[in-house]
């Protein structure tokens, strides 16, 4: 299993990875929401703090265990950079902002 923090960590770097490589191409994308659906599992740590974690359950887990202790969470993020629609492109031509 992997940390819901962790999977969405991935993403921002695929999504970084991508804007890089299409530096220089002809065909651009905007980027808009994102929606990211998970099951995970949530666990709760028995110390004075109480803190809670959410777990994704990779593709494949079996076991009717698990399946009962699942949730199933719906993410719809908005990626930004520097406070801006994010843009997976090159540089910006003549008369584009």
């Amino acid at each position: 299993m992997l940390e819901l923090s962790a999977v969405v960590r991935e993403l921002r770097r695929e999504l970084d990875r991508a804007s890089r490589e299409a530096e220089g191409e002809r065909i651009q994308f905007g980027l808009g929401p994102i929606e990211l659906e998970v099951t995970v599992m949530v666990t709760e740590e028995a110390s004075a703090t109480g803190r809670v974690k959410f777990w994704v359950v990779e593709a494949g887990a079996d076991g009717k265990d698990i399946e009962a202790k699942t949730h199933r969470v719906k993410l719809t993020l908005q990626p930004t950079r520097d406070g801006r629609p994010f843009e997976i492109s090159g540089q910006a031509r003549e008369g584009e902002d």
